[in-house]
């Protein structure tokens, strides 16, 4: 993964802390997955892995679409103008159905429940418009093994499939409504990619031998997303056997839709932290930056170290002895008042320095996003987006 440019880090104001986003990478990543897909498909970029607007805006542009789970992300995602959107998530709000419905942007709701249906229905009706949706099913089939696991087990997501008849039946019958496929997300971050293509095969299947029991044509079977990104790089998912098992699948006159977002955004993305102190503590090193979980709470919520390399910075303003640990391990912790801000332990370094900078790559997805950013009101990260050149 390709280090920030010295011109870059050496622009931040001090002390440091910031995001930055590479957005020829995160477009290079669109094209990449938009080619390895068959012509069938259409991938949707899942904002919720990162909703900064550059990234937005570049995703309306590159991809076919984007894939939102709120009211805020609609509005954002209908801000940027894409071609199309799809709108899921299991509490969707009256004023957010509303905005979907009556969007000059083509929206397919992914309907969660039969209550859901029926207040589709209601504000379409209101509105003199028709509601695009699809049936988010809750499987009994196990899902591929990732981090987060949707269906084929006790959820609050998608309409469990022995009910499926009863949703069908109303999702037909509604005047405001028109059906157009199923939605079968199963899992997130699954880095196996046979299992993972073996999983939209059973997905076809089962949409085909639903079509077929109802009688119905479905014009879209959305797959969700689940493209693993392992961010200690000890493991890849094989976009090339992923794409040559999708393609010997049969084709039909269905659109397949996958919305993908941390295998697009995570490697565009850099965290880049100041060292504020160093210090030994019952015989533990210790690199105290500014920044910390409240800006990057994947580490601790996962339980794993985030890979960091040590970018020195030779100014010293201070006229004592620069502090420093040289050839040992350290714990890379934040500047919350908690035992538990911690970004990486046991991380080998030649040298660390206080003032040196601390970057964090592969960051670029559920970073900032899923953070709890104003816990004890530290000033938030400085955000750079290096555009395409």
């Amino acid at each position: 993964m390709k280090p920030p440019p010295h011109s870059a880090l050496d622009a931040l104001p001090r002390p440091v802390c910031a995001y930055i986003y590479n957005l020829a990478t995160f477009r290079d990543r669109i094209n990449h997955l938009k080619e390895a897909l068959p012509d069938t498909a259409q991938l949707l970029y899942a904002m919720k892995a990162n909703s900064h607007p550059a990234l937005i805006t570049e995703a309306a542009t590159t991809a076919d679409g984007l894939e939102v789970a709120s009211g805020g992300e609609l509005d954002a995602a209908i801000a940027a103008r894409p071609q199309r959107i799809v709108f899921g998530g299991p509490a969707k709000t009256d004023s957010a159905l509303r905005t979907a419905i009556t969007s000059h942007i083509p929206v397919v709701i992914n309907v969660e429940s039969a209550h859901e249906l029926r207040r589709a229905n209601h504000i379409a009706q209101q509105h003199h418009r028709t509601a695009h949706i699809a049936l988010r099913v809750n499987r009994r089939a196990a899902a591929p093994t990732g981090t987060h696991q949707m269906t084929g087990t006790p959820t609050p997501f998608g309409i469990d499939v022995e009910q499926l008849p009863e949703a069908v039946d109303l999702a037909t019958t509604l005047p405001g409504l028109h059906l157009t496929g199923l939605h079968l997300h199963a899992v997130s971050n699954n880095l196996d990619a046979t299992t993972h293509a073996q999983f939209v095969a059973k997905s076809l299947r089962f949409a085909a031998d639903t079509a077929n029991r109802y009688r119905l044509r479905w014009e879209t079977i959305n797959l969700g997303g689940g493209l693993g990104v392992d961010p200690q790089a000890r493991d890849v998912f094989d976009l090339d056997d992923f794409s040559r098992r999708l393609r010997r699948l049969t084709t039909t006159d269905t659109t397949m839709v996958f919305e993908v977002g941390r295998w697009l955004a995570a490697t565009c993305g850099h965290y880049v932290t100041e060292v504020i102190d160093v210090k030994r503590n019952h015989g533990r090193d210790f690199a105290i930056v500014r920044g910390g979980t409240h800006h990057f709470r994947l580490p601790a919520a996962w339980g794993y170290s985030h890979p960091a390399s040590v970018h020195p910075v030779d100014a010293w303003p201070y006229p004592w002895p620069r502090p420093e640990i040289r050839d040992e391990l350290i714990d890379i912790t934040g500047e919350l008042c908690t035992p538990r801000d911690v970004l990486a332990r046991a991380v080998p370094v030649k040298r660390v320095r206080v003032g040196d900078l601390l970057i964090f790559a592969g960051t670029g997805a559920y970073g900032w996003d899923i953070s709890h950013h104003d816990f004890l009101s530290h000033p938030h990260p400085d955000f750079v987006i290096l555009p395409p050149s």
